[in-house]
């Protein structure tokens, strides 16, 4: 059975995702803006994965302070 990762570990699983997500999503606004499409929807979803990020950043700082 696999283990289970603990809480500390899931919020640094999220922060680097998080990480891996914003950048795709930059690529994804370049690539657009290259070829001279819309990018607005695209930098929407950009921000609200920079905020989500900003909470999983602020847990995980809040779960390395409370250990």
């Amino acid at each position: 059975m696999p283990r289970r990762e603990s809480l500390m570990e899931m919020a640094e699983r999220h922060v680097r995702e998080g990480a891996e997500r914003i950048a795709r999503q930059r690529a994804l606004i370049d690539r657009l803006a290259e070829r001279g499409l819309p990018i607005y929807d695209a930098v929407v979803m950009l921000q609200a994965f920079e905020a989500a990020q900003r909470e999983h950043i602020a847990h995980l700082q809040f779960l390395r302070n409370s250990a």
